[in-house]
């Protein structure tokens, strides 16, 4: 049982304070609060008609729910005496705490004794207007609100929000999604947005469940989140926020400026299988797709309409997605046809025409044979009249029909209006009560057909390992945590002066101790010492200046050069720009340039990203983010996600690269920042040059930027010859 079951699912509730408490005993009124209402004012008889008690002691019993709606000092004073009475939980409205930042040097501490004054009771918020349950007609909730009581026996959304203002204005939704919770998160001083999240999940009466997110509380209490949903079959979607949000500071990798803290998010809720959608309106139309029949098997889509025009937009509406109206086969084809004109074009989507329009047993012979196809979701386009003007009596047949056809099939299938104001609350239940999901606007209900593949697509898999970052938090989801590296989350992480950036050799040393695949090189000081180096090496050779962030732009590097001759007026051009030369191999057959970048993340542990590397590679932001650890098939998907694959996959004819060879040297970069995990700040291999099939795939230049652990001058022993990697060796 969650430690939060008494506060979610009250039989008693104590009220504190005044304007608010009182809203909060007329809400559980008119809801038809069950259960025992017990204000407290230090000198009120009653409030809103309901006896009063003069304070914590003089309460009756130990409340399982209080609101505690006063000033901030003196919420730490009644949060102290809750937790004497052994009290359930408390909900903690005032402002003043964290929130207020530099603007207000006391109340960091104030969260800070709010926190010990609470103790084991749970406590939500701080800054937050609470909770609203309308299964149980329990509101912690200081204000009115639209929402109505679940009827008993049904099942409605949950929802959780950081945000008290976008939580009023849900409740205020006229789009028929029943909510079965609402609850806000404000500071989660104490309880985080995933614990409340596993609380509510629980309850028989909760459908599915959205979030709102402004930041994660915890990565291992999100893993617990959706590794619980799925054993329970109540899928996920949020609404994570920050896709604006500034990129780190100023750093000096490529990586850091592709992998913002907003794709680090994406990745994680990605590998979660919890569906992310960007806008309050496709985050309700979400809930509402899956509130009704849970995720969709597939992305193959049907539509049917009266007009050509919607038809088109309904095509259009599906480009770039994943969903898809895939076309009829021939039987398909001629089935539908037999029921329609000569004059009509069979297609998907189709326009079925206004022929039978009001002629219910054609309607539903053409509904039948259209929805046959086996489709994941079948989507009827249907604007409703205004009521004050128009009648609706002619629209009936056509949902009738609708209906037919899903029943004969055992479909899924939605009516999409294709503005809100075109499909009334009332029609809307009234499509729940007859199986059809009621979906406002055509983006959105694309958007809520996305999400809801994504997730069925998401539980085919298995739930992939808990995050590095996760194990960190040590929050105990049955993992195995690696005692035997030291300092694996120094804290504070990475700090200040600790953190240095080692030069193109140095880290390339390093990397080849790992046994990743670094051409043979040697480093030299004089353009003599860079001639012999490249002699012993053997021609061609690629020469660097050390010292500098990004070569390219410096022009400091020379390549293909393949005598001596060549080595020596490319190192007189060089001298003096960096701090010495580095001379390497010159890697031959090369197929595509990648990217493979790690960055440190204090929540999600290292995040890797790879992309289209090369001098280009902030300009075609062409990559993918990957969480830690990363299994072979998930780096190998994110490789073929990227626009530049097919060069990888022979190109009009051209080679094809070694993708064996480029996941296997991917898979090593990834178990380097494993076991560095806490150590590196940025790690920048750009390129890795991926040779074609059977030859390999090449670390040709690598930035790393980490902690003083990290060997510094060049004091670390590395065997060059060694043969550590499979393609190294070739």
């Amino acid at each position: 049982m969650s430690r939060l079951e008494r506060l979610l699912r009250p039989k008693s509730i104590a009220v504190f304070g005044g304007v608010q408490a009182a809203a909060v005993v007329k809400q559980c009124q008119k809801m038809g609060f069950a259960g025992d209402i017990w204000p407290v004012h230090p000198t009120k008889d009653e409030v809103a008609g309901v006896q009063a008690y003069r304070s914590v002691d003089d309460l009756p019993a130990s409340p399982d729910a209080s609101f505690v709606g006063v000033n901030r000092h003196l919420t730490l004073e009644i949060i102290a005496s809750l937790r004497k009475r052994n009290a359930g939980g408390a909900i903690c409205f005032a402002a003043g705490f964290l929130e207020t930042g530099a603007y207000d040097a006391e109340g960091e501490g104030l969260q800070a004794r709010l926190i010990e004054a609470a103790g084991e009771m749970p406590i939500i918020g701080p800054n937050c207007y609470g909770l609203i349950n309308y299964a149980d007609g329990a509101l912690l909730w200081p204000d009115q609100h639209g929402g109505q009581r679940l009827a008993p026996g049904s099942r409605g959304a949950a929802i959780v929000t950081q945000s008290s203002n976008i939580a009023c204005n849900l409740t205020m939704q006229k789009r028929g999604l029943p909510v079965s919770f609402l609850m806000t998160a404000g500071n989660q001083a104490q309880t985080g947005l995933s614990e409340m999240a596993l609380g509510l999940i629980e309850d028989e009466r909760v459908s599915c469940l959205g979030l709102h997110i402004e930041g994660f509380d915890s990565a291992a209490g999100f893993e617990r989140l959706a590794a619980r949903a799925r054993e329970l079959k109540k899928p996920i979607v949020a609404m994570k926020v920050g896709r604006s949000e500034q990129a780190r500071q100023a750093t000096i990798s490529h990586t850091a400026s592709l992998a913002g803290s907003d794709a680090a998010s994406d990745s994680f809720l990605k590998r979660l299988g919890i569906a992310r959608v960007n806008s309050i309106p496709s985050f309700l139309e979400t809930l509402k797709l899956l509130h009704a029949g849970g995720p969709l098997a597939g992305h193959s889509l049907s539509s049917m309409s009266c007009s050509g025009g919607e038809a088109s937009v309904m095509a259009d509406s599906a480009e770039g997605r994943k969903v898809r109206f895939p076309g009829l086969t021939d039987e398909h084809r001629a089935r539908v046809k037999s029921t329609l004109g000569p004059l009509v074009a069979v297609t998907n989507p189709l326009d079925y025409h206004t022929f039978i329009w009001n002629n219910e047993p054609a309607m539903t012979e053409t509904f039948t044979a259209m929805v046959s196809g086996g489709f994941d979701l079948n989507m009827l386009v249907l604007d409703f009249p205004r009521l004050d003007r128009c009648s609706d009596a002619d629209w009936w047949p056509t949902v009738g029909a609708f209906e037919a056809a899903l029943k004969t099939n055992g479909a899924r299938g939605a009516v999409v209006a294709s503005m809100l104001e075109n499909l009334p609350e009332e029609h809307a239940a009234e499509l729940f009560r007859r199986g059809i999901v009621p979906l406002h606007g055509i983006a959105e209900a694309m958007d809520a057909a996305e999400a809801a593949a994504f997730v069925g697509e998401a539980w085919q898999r298995v739930l992939t390992s808990p995050l590095w970052g996760g194990r960190a938090e040590g929050a105990g989801w049955g993992m195995n945590v690696d005692t035997t590296t030291p300092d694996l989350w120094p804290d504070p992480f990475l700090s200040g002066e600790d953190k240095h950036a080692l030069s193109e050799a140095e880290a390339k040393e390093m990397l080849a101790e790992a046994g990743l695949p670094v051409p043979k090189g040697a480093r030299a000081t004089t353009v003599d010492e860079a001639v012999r180096a490249a002699v012993a090496l053997g021609f061609p050779v690629a020469l660097k200046a050390l010292g500098l962030a990004h070569k390219s732009e410096h022009g400091a590097v020379r390549l293909n050069l393949r005598d001596a001759q060549s080595v020596r007026a490319a190192a007189g051009d060089l001298a003096g720009l960096g701090s010495g030369f580095l001379v390497e191999r010159m890697v031959q057959g090369g197929v595509a340039e990648l990217i493979v970048g790690i960055t440190a993340d204090p929540l999600f542990g290292p995040v890797m990203t790879v992309g289209s590397g090369g001098v280009l590679v902030e300009l075609l932001k062409d990559c993918a983010t990957l969480l830690l650890p990363a299994a072979r098939e998930d780096i190998e998907a994110a490789l073929r996600g990227l626009k530049m694959f097919p060069l990888l996959d022979g190109y009009r004819g051209r080679a094809k690269a070694d993708l064996d060879a480029a996941v296997d040297a991917i898979l090593g970069i990834a178990d380097f920042a494993l076991r560095n995990a806490g150590r590196i700040e940025e790690l920048d291999i750009n390129p890795l040059i991926v040779c074609g099939e059977g030859i390999g795939a090449w670390i040709a230049d690598a930035l790393l930027v980490g902690t003083s652990l990290l060997p510094v001058n060049g004091e670390i022993a590395v065997d060059r010859n060694a043969a550590p990697f499979r393609s190294a060796a070739k």
